[in-house]
């Protein structure tokens, strides 16, 4: 297979949440396709490391303020984005927050940072974005969802709730943009060790808990969504558009812990 159909040289590519997590893993494997670099956080400054590393790949990059809670922030971001490359190729909407809580606990504030930073964050930065690639007849936009976009789990009511409408809203947003030469697609992880979750991955029970509910018998690690967001973002995935792509080990197919088997009985 050629290695064109996975060669990004020559794109230009938004990350959102670079800062710091699987952003970061996401930017590093579309630069070591070839893609240039628009790296975005709350805080500028907290940028300069990675940029730094990018650059040292033999990328262009450049570190945007960004916060998506915020109309006026987004769309300065996409102007300055447009006027530092001329265009945008890729677009790899990654920003998010979570709030474990009962959901009895849940407060209407918990609500909206998350639903707000999640899903509306994620619409309007695409929106933004799309704008410029509607006008060239090109874009690759790559939602970032979750296993929670198709399952539920106690705890995880809002962010479930945000990362099933990431599901939904990128169906939409393929319709819609597809005659405009755009996919848009939802990149789903299953249970990666983040920032936002470390503190669960501490606990040695929840691990073998989870673990012996994964088929392949392990969480993520980040290098496993590497083939996967540059899969989305290149020319391979041409005629793909509308989809989930769950890289989550088979855990959503349900997979539960086995029961022992019986003991044989003897024949009567």
């Amino acid at each position: 297979m050629s290695n064109e159909l996975f060669d990004l040289s020559g794109q230009v590519a938004i990350v959102t949440g670079t800062s710091r997590g699987l952003g970061q893993h996401f930017a590093r494997a579309l630069a070591k396709a070839g893609a240039d670099l628009i790296l975005t956080s709350r805080h500028r400054d907290h940028l300069a490391p990675f940029e730094a590393e990018m650059k040292s790949l033999g990328r262009r990059a450049i570190s945007l303020e960004l916060d998506v809670r915020n109309l006026a922030s987004i769309q300065k971001m996409a102007a300055d984005a447009e006027s530092a490359f001329g265009q945008i190729h890729i677009l790899v909407n990654n920003a998010g927050c979570n709030v474990r809580k009962p959901a009895l606990e849940v407060t209407w504030d918990d609500w909206n940072l998350i639903l707000d930073t999640n899903l509306r964050g994620s619409f309007f930065v695409a929106q933004a974005v799309a704008r410029g690639m509607v006008q060239r007849n090109y874009g690759r936009i790559i939602n970032v969802g979750s296993v929670t976009s198709v399952q539920g789990y106690a705890g995880l009511g809002p962010y479930g709730a945000s990362r099933g409408g990431i599901r939904q809203l990128t169906m939409s947003l393929a319709d819609d943009w597809g005659k405009h030469g755009i996919t848009v697609n939802c990149l789903a992880p299953g249970w990666f060790r983040t920032d936002q979750n470390k503190v669960m991955y501490e606990n040695k029970e929840w691990v073998d808990y989870i673990t012996d509910r994964i088929p392949v018998k392990r969480p993520g690690q980040a290098h496993d969504l590497d083939s996967a967001v540059v899969f989305l973002a290149a020319e391979s995935s041409r005629y793909i558009t509308g989809q989930t792509l769950l890289v989550d080990g088979g855990i959503s197919t349900g997979a539960t812990r086995a029961l022992p088997r019986p003991k044989s009985q003897p024949s009567p």
